[in-house]
């Protein structure tokens, strides 16, 4: 045990926190695990980061395999270490691999025009009239442009720019907001959307773009129930070995632009920058994942949608 009052090591974990956000990192892990682990520390009188006690955390309560908890804690334990060690020389930082993750990586889904269609198809014939034009909007969103579900969600009426055809996406995974603009197409299918909007009984003040029933925000769950819903009437995937996901509209819309540039012979490694700041990646290495991940993902995408990608000439 350390003489250092254990309190300060909350203290540091507050300005870790705030250097972590300021500098645009995603803090869904940290700030959810690294209070607990501050506490247990607290508990055991401990002021100092070791290898023996994140290890003992870390592995607290036992995990089913192939979970991703422990690994998950560890990482958020390491990157704390890390940010110590120039506090408090004492600090050890776990090494890497100590618990390594176990986790498959899982092939994405790619989305076949067709397979497209019949979504948003099937989304526009729910026997509700809103819940139609609200979910066939979104899922039409969501491929066209390749938005996460939470962007399209947290939209307000006012983050639409008509004149220009651009969204305003505010405050995304990494903190930062961007411009999204958007085709003729989509453009026109979103301003059918907000002419019937005006229809809908929204509640007091609620701006969100797109309106759940109870004239309220549609919720993250909600958006969720329904595409699987969808999924499964339509056959979307049924003879797939990979279960369709609605995250992987993103995948598609990705791969399709890097296909696309492929075909038009263009630089894609010197064009890949602009594709990350569309899409709201931190940076191009999280974009290059669509190339490097998996190989063959480029060669799936390139068979399911080779009949509507046009031929560059030799």
């Amino acid at each position: 045990m350390t003489t250092e009052n254990p309190t300060s090591l909350r203290i540091h974990l507050t300005q870790y926190l705030l250097l972590r956000n300021r500098l645009g990192h995603n803090l869904a892990d940290a700030a959810r695990l690294l209070p607990r682990y501050v506490t247990y520390l607290e508990e055991l009188g401990h002021s100092t980061v070791t290898i023996a006690d994140a290890l003992a955390w870390c592995q607290q309560p036992p995990s089913p395999p192939g979970s991703s908890v422990w690994p998950r804690r560890m990482g958020a334990v390491r990157g704390f270490a890390r940010y110590l060690t120039g506090i408090d020389p004492a600090t050890e930082v776990p090494p890497i691999g100590l618990l390594p993750s176990r986790r498959r990586w899982r092939p994405p889904f790619i989305y076949s025009p067709d397979d497209i269609a019949a979504l948003l198809g099937a989304a526009a014939a729910l026997s509700s009239p809103q819940r139609a034009a609200t979910y066939s909007t979104l899922f039409g969103l969501l491929a066209a442009t390749g938005m996460r579900v939470r962007e399209a969600l947290t939209l307000d009426s006012s983050d639409i720019d008509w004149d220009d055809g651009v969204v305003l996406v505010r405050e995304s995974k990494f903190g930062k907001s961007r411009n999204v603009p958007l085709s003729d197409s989509t453009a026109e299918a979103l301003a059918r959307y907000a002419s019937l909007r005006e229809s809908f009984d929204c509640t007091p003040g609620n701006e969100s773009y797109f309106v759940s029933l109870t004239g309220r925000r549609v919720i993250y769950e909600s958006v969720f129930e329904v595409f699987a819903d969808l999924r499964r009437g339509s056959g979307i995937g049924r003879q797939s070995t990979v279960a369709p996901r609605i995250h992987n509209l993103r995948h598609t819309f990705a791969v399709t632009v890097l296909l696309q540039w492929y075909r038009d012979g263009e630089d894609v490694a010197a064009r890949l920058p602009r594709l990350s700041t569309y899409l709201g990646h931190r940076d191009p290495r999280s974009t290059y994942w669509y190339l490097s991940a998996a190989p063959q993902l480029l060669a799936l995408a390139a068979e399911r949608l080779e009949p509507t990608l046009p031929q560059v000439n030799s």
